[in-house]
């Protein structure tokens, strides 16, 4: 079983709530829109993968993809910025998403929390929301889960405080 926190939408400011929540986490998905010194900081805690965003420049871009997918406990998991939500998938991602869906989709961008599950295509769409300062979220939210034979567990929505 592997253990995830999921944030995404940081701007630069990392509440030190996300440290405690992800305490016994055993890796940290990061959906795009670091900011400075988010992704040094997450890395230095806990293994990090993550996307960029459309507020990161050139340093995190060339440390981290535009899409990224892999497997976790044999899970299929696709984690891209702007990604669109079931019915709504952004262009970018919509072709594959219909043809080759992943079973876990995870995107950041709209700074709305999402769990969703897209029946036609088999597969949990997740926005974990957003967790930094910056934008027009009232509250700052992550979201811990557990992975295991392909299934995800004990999902958890966390809410840090008010932006």
């Amino acid at each position: 079983m592997t253990k995830i926190g999921l944030i995404s939408d940081t701007h630069g400011f990392l509440d030190p709530a996300v440290f405690k929540h992800f305490a016994d986490c055993d890796e940290i998905w990061h959906a795009g829109d670091f900011g400075p010194n988010v992704a040094e900081e997450l890395a230095a805690f806990k293994p990090l993968r993550g996307v960029y965003g459309n507020i990161d420049g050139k340093e995190i871009r060339s440390l981290y993809p535009e899409h990224l997918r892999f497997n976790c406990e044999n899970l299929d998991v696709w984690i891209t910025h702007i990604g669109g939500y079931p019915g709504k998938y952004a262009p970018q991602v919509k072709g594959e998403m219909y043809t080759k869906p992943p079973k876990l989709f995870i995107a950041g961008h709209s700074h709305i929390l999402k769990v969703m599950y897209d029946k036609k295509i088999d597969c949990l769409h997740i926005n974990p929301g957003a967790a930094g300062n910056s934008g027009w979220h009232k509250v700052k939210t992550l979201i811990r889960f557990s992975v295991s034979e392909e299934k995800i567990h004990n999902l958890e929505v966390i809410e840090i405080g008010v932006r």
